[in-house]
């Protein structure tokens, strides 16, 4: 019994720092404070610059729940995208901006462990985009899965 409980816990461990298909998620572990992997995905969008990307923001709810008389562990929200690409899908149908641009929420869980979570583009291309009257290319969807990958695994390892 002890042995399906481990097998348990590993098996829902691993699913929390990895995707899920079914959810439309990525959630990779960061080896970095949640300010140094937000200042890192955010040098790392800037790199992209000449691709035209670029940050918009960030949301840090701790902050705002602390206004609020609340405590909150650390959960603060960086929008970023690229206007290049952005910017026509949104003339095609304007309520794509509720989606867009995009975000990603960096995290630290009560072991104070640091995650960095973000929409896979998957998700995009099979719902948010048709939730608009859109569509995705496969090419498109797999160019941004790969940058994806890339800027988030430059901010977390």
């Amino acid at each position: 019994m002890a042995k399906i409980a481990i097998v348990a816990a590993i098996a829902l461990a691993m699913h929390s720092a990895t995707a899920s298909a079914d959810d439309g998620l990525v959630t990779k572990p960061s080896k970095y404070s949640v300010e140094e992997t937000l200042d890192n995905f955010e040098a790392a969008i800037n790199a992209q610059a000449t691709g035209g990307w670029v940050v918009f923001g960030r949301i840090d709810h701790t902050a705002a729940a602390k206004k609020a008389g609340l405590d909150m562990r650390p959960r603060t929200v960086i929008i970023f995208g690229n206007p290049k690409a952005g910017t026509l899908q949104m003339t095609k149908s304007a309520t794509l901006a509720i989606d867009l641009p995009m975000k990603a929420l960096v995290w630290q869980d009560d072991q104070d462990r640091v995650w960095l979570t973000y929409n896979t583009s998957e998700y995009s291309a099979k719902y948010v985009f048709p939730r608009h009257g859109l569509s995705a290319s496969d090419d498109a969807a797999k160019a941004l899965e790969n940058f994806l990958t890339n800027v988030t695994d430059r901010s977390t390892q």
